[in-house]
C-alpha cells in the first residue's frame, strides 16, 4: 500500500494539463483530492469524470477570501489537509512597453499571490497532519529570463524565492516545501497548440510524476528543487 492512500490534496489549476495530470496521478494512489480553478462548469465537470474521491471547488486564487474557502471546504468534506499544489499560473508575454499596469497586477495577483494566500490558509491543517507538503510548480523561467518575460519571470523568480523562504519558516512545523520547475510542456497553457503525440516537450503527466515522486519521500527527507527540461529540445 502507497504511504500515500487517503491522504487528502487540493490541486489548483487542476481542470486540464499539469495540474490535471497531478490530480490523477493521486487518485490513482488512493488519495483524496479537491480540485479547483476559475470557471464552475469546468471544475464541476473535471470532477465528475474523476470520480467519487475528487471535489470540486471553483475559486480565484487571487482572491485572499476564496482561497481561504478552498481550503475550509476541503477540510470539511475530507476532515483533513495534507498536500497543497499550488500549480495555478498564467503568463503575458510583453514588453515592459506594451504591458499594462493591469496586466502586470494580474501575473503578480495570480502567480505569487494566490500561492502565498493558499499557502497560508493551509499551513494550520498541513502543520497538524504531520507530514504536510506545500508543492509549488513553477518554471525554468525561474532563473532563465527572456525577452516579452518581463511580468512572467518576475513571478516566477518571486516564486523561486518565496518558496525556498517558505521551507526555511515551516521546516520545523512538519511541513515540506519544494517546487518543480518545468521547461517546455506539451499543454495549451498561453494558448499553445497541444500535440496529440509525444513530441520533444515535456508532457504534463512528466510534471506530475515528479510531483508524485517528492510525495513519496519519507518525512526526513527534502528534495527541495526539482528543474526539468526535454531530454532533447529542438536544435536553435
Amino acid at each position: 500500500m502507497s504511504n500515500l492512500t487517503e491522504k487528502v490534496a487540493l490541486v489548483t489549476g487542476a481542470t486540464k494539463g499539469i495540474g490535471l495530470a497531478i490530480a490523477e496521478r493521486m487518485l490513482n494512489e488512493g488519495m483524496r483530492v479537491a480540485v479547483t480553478a476559475r470557471t464552475e462548469a469546468d471544475v464541476r465537470s473535471v470532477a465528475e469524470r474523476l470520480g467519487e474521491h475528487a471535489l470540486g471547488i471553483p475559486g480565484d486564487v487571487s482572491d485572499p477570501s476564496a482561497c481561504a474557502t478552498l481550503v475550509e471546504r476541503t477540510v470539511e468534506q475530507f476532515g483533513r489537509l495534507d498536500v497543497l499544489v499550488n500549480n495555478a499560473g498564467l503568463g503575458i508575454f510583453k514588453s515592459i512597453g506594451e504591458m499594462t499596469v493591469e496586466e502586470w497586477q494580474l501575473q503578480v495577483d495570480v502567480n505569487l499571490g494566490g500561492v502565498f494566500y493558499l499557502s497560508k490558509a493551509a499551513l494550520p491543517h498541513l502543520s497538524a497532519s504531520g507530514d504536510g507538503y506545500i508543492v509549488n510548480i513553477g518554471s525554468l523561467a525561474s532563473r532563465n529570463t527572456f525577452a516579452g518575460g518581463t511580468g512572467y519571470n518576475a513571478s516566477k523568480f518571486g516564486l523561486l524565492g518565496m518558496t525556498e523562504a517558505m521551507m526555511l519558516d515551516v521546516r520545523y512545523d512538519d511541513v515540506r516545501v519544494s517546487i518543480v520547475m518545468p521547461g517546455s510542456v506539451n499543454t495549451p497553457f498561453n494558448d499553445h497548440e497541444q500535440v496529440p503525440e509525444r513530441g520533444w516537450k515535456l508532457e504534463a503527466d512528466d510534471c506530475a510524476l515528479a510531483v508524485m515522486q517528492l510525495l513519496e519521500y519519507p518525512k526526513e527527507a527534502h528534495v527541495s528543487r526539482i528543474e526539468m527540461r526535454p531530454a532533447q529540445p529542438k536544435r536553435r
